[in-house]
């Protein structure tokens, strides 16, 4: 189902959530394998992102690891991890989820190799500000009880740190 689903994500079309990706994919669009594959699944995203580095270093060869972090607009609450927050991609604060990546970088190509979705504080039970509405759609989103906020400088670290090895 990971070709499948990459292939989604290669198509045309705006959405790229499961039901659109579904539709536009024809026979292979199973819409409830495809969600299976992204919401339960037990494939380690770690050992994905280490081979796509391993690869990409060989291809690229890196001059710079490049950081950056992504505001994903959003219109509704249902999407982990969704605040109203600061975003570059609006060039302000707004309702969104924010993803922290690191890229391999050279004069003529550049390839994200890591990846995480920021946790804001507002979704994090151990925090003074969190928001009882975000704390109990945690289990909904598939967050882990054991994840809690971590600003994006440690996220990043911590992404230097998995990639390296």
């Amino acid at each position: 189902m990971g070709q499948v689903y990459l292939r989604g994500l290669l198509t045309d079309g705006r959405r790229k959530s499961i039901e659109p990706m579904a539709a536009r994919l024809g026979a292979d669009g199973n819409r409830q394998a495809l969600a299976n594959f992204i919401t339960t699944s037990p494939w380690d995203p770690a050992h994905v992102r280490a081979q796509l580095a391993w690869r990409m270093e060989a291809v690229i060869r890196p001059k710079a690891v490049v950081f950056d972090d992504t505001g994903f607009l959003k219109d509704g609450t249902a999407s982990a991890c969704v605040s109203r927050q600061y975003t570059g991609t609006a060039g302000k604060v707004t309702n969104c989820q924010v993803g922290v990546s690191l890229h391999l970088a050279s004069d003529h190509a550049s390839t994200a190799v890591n990846w995480r979705l920021f946790l804001p504080r507002t979704w994090d039970p151990a925090s003074p500000t969190a928001d009882p509405g975000k704390v109990a759609r945690r289990t909904a989103c598939g967050i882990p009880d054991g994840v809690g906020h971590v600003e994006k400088w440690q996220l990043a670290l911590d992404m230097l740190d998995e990639t390296r090895s």
